[in-house]
Parts: C-alpha cells; sequence; structure tokens
C-alpha cells in the first residue's frame, strides 16, 4: 500500500528497546527499508544483554537513527514519554523491537491521517482483511484478555476499538501537547486510549499484520500486566 506524503514530511517512529539483542538489528533494518522519511528514535531501557552496543553501532552507521539511554529499567511507558519528548516529526508511530509488528504496514498506518480522516490510527490485530489473510491465531487465553481488556476500555472510554493493547498507536505529533505519560510499565496503552478518548481528536482503526511471539520466546506480558491495566482503564478514566 502506497501513500502521497506531504512535501519535507517526516514521521517519527519511536521504540523503547529493554534487552532485546536477539531482534534489534532485524528491525531496525526493517523500519529503515520503508520508504518514508523518517528519524527512528530507539530508547534503550536499561537493558543487561547487549543490546545498547547494537544500538550505538546502529546509529554510527544510520543518521536518521538516534539513540537514547536509561540508566535503569524504567518500564515500557517511561521510554515511550522519552522518546516522545524528543520526536519531531509531523507524525509519530509506536514501534516494538521484538518483530511481532511490522514496520510495512506504516503506509497503511499512516493513509487516514493524510487523507484528513484522523487524528488518531490504531493498528488493529483483530481486523482481518488483505493485510494478512495467512495470519495465524493467538493463543486463547492472550485472544481472549486482550478482548477482555479492549471491551472494559471501550465502557470507560467510549471508544469503539478491537484492540486497545495494540503497540501500533500512530498519531499527529501535536496530540501529544495535550498527554503526558505517566505510566511507567505496559499501563501506557489503556492510560494513552483513555487521555485520548478525552481529546477532540478522530481515532480510526486499521488491519495490521502481526506475528505473536511466545513467552519461550521473550513475551514480557502476564496475567499481572492484564490486573494492572483493568485499574489503569478505571483510573485513566475517571480521573483527571
Amino acid at each position: 500500500m502506497s501513500v502521497e506524503l506531504p512535501p519535507n514530511f517526516l514521521l517519527s517512529v519511536v521504540m523503547p528497546v529493554f534487552n532485546e539483542q536477539a531482534t534489534l538489528r532485524d528491525i531496525v533494518a526493517a523500519v529503515l527499508a520503508v520508504p518514508i522519511r523518517k528519524e527512528l528514535i530507539l530508547v534503550d531501557d536499561g537493558s543487561k544483554d547487549a543490546s545498547r552496543a547494537i544500538l550505538r553501532e546502529l546509529a554510527q552507521q544510520h543518521p536518521e537513527v538516534r539513540v537514547l539511554e536509561h540508566a535503569s529499567n524504567r518500564g515500557k511507558g517511561a521510554a515511550l514519554r522519552t522518546g516522545f519528548e524528543q520526536a519531531r516529526g509531523d507524525v509519530v508511530v509506536v514501534q516494538d523491537a521484538d518483530l511481532e509488528y511490522d514496520p510495512a504496514d506504516y503506509p497503511r498506518l499512516l493513509a487516514p491521517i493524510l487523507r484528513g480522516d484522523a487524528d488518531v490510527v490504531y493498528g488493529s490485530r483483530y481486523l482481518f482483511d488483505e493485510a494478512d489473510p495467512t495470519r495465524p491465531r493467538d493463543h486463547l487465553y492472550h485472544y481472549l484478555g486482550n478482548r477482555l481488556l479492549t471491551f472494559v476500555s471501550n465502557l470507560f472510554t467510549g471508544l469503539n476499538l478491537t484492540d486497545m493493547e495494540t503497540c501500533y498507536k500512530c498519531f499527529r505529533r501535536e496530540v501529544l501537547r495535550d498527554i503526558v505519560i505517566e505510566s511507567r510499565r505496559f499501563t501506557v496503552e489503556p492510560e494513552f486510549t483513555a487521555k485520548i478518548a478525552r481529546l477532540p481528536v478522530r481515532v480510526h482503526e486499521v488491519p495490521i499484520r502481526y506475528r505473536g511471539r511466545k513467552y519461550s520466546e521473550g513475551k514480557k506480558i502476564g496475567w499481572r500486566d492484564a490486573v494492572a491495566a483493568i485499574w489503569a482503564i478505571v483510573r485513566y478514566r475517571c480521573v483527571r
């Protein structure tokens, strides 16, 4: 899918990184291969493996790559906050470092914004069409957990999303002016959604590719994160 980009358009890709040495080079290569002028902001969140050394190497090799470092692990929310503060693009997209999400979907995410139909676009793993007709289904419990959290979020926000927990959130940079991320860990997803719902912005969803990895492969989200997410949904919708 291709989109017509405005002159001098710049996309900011913000990628939190924590102990992702196995996938870092591949995901950075995939991001850089997308034919859109971009800056890639990599935020190392206190990695204990070789991730930091790899990031520094990549920054030396690619001028569009910027690396920011946390001295200790502060969580995904904190890493995103650091990256958002440094973003200079017209549009910002969040990218995980684990190869579950395909950067080739950036044009699909950008299209509603560039057409003037949306200010925020969520990439849904549960809208199936030509984006990924052969995608394998998620593990049952992971699928049910995501759908439950999205349902509860929709009840509190009034949105009609199919995938609140998705990594792929794409938005005009101006949207960040009215959002201060407080979450440190994975509760950043319901927090961001709740705060988006309070703004006068248009939210769209588009289908995306997704290849979920298993817990044996390093997946980090568990049932405790789901419980924390439900609390965050209530907290950030009811407390301003």
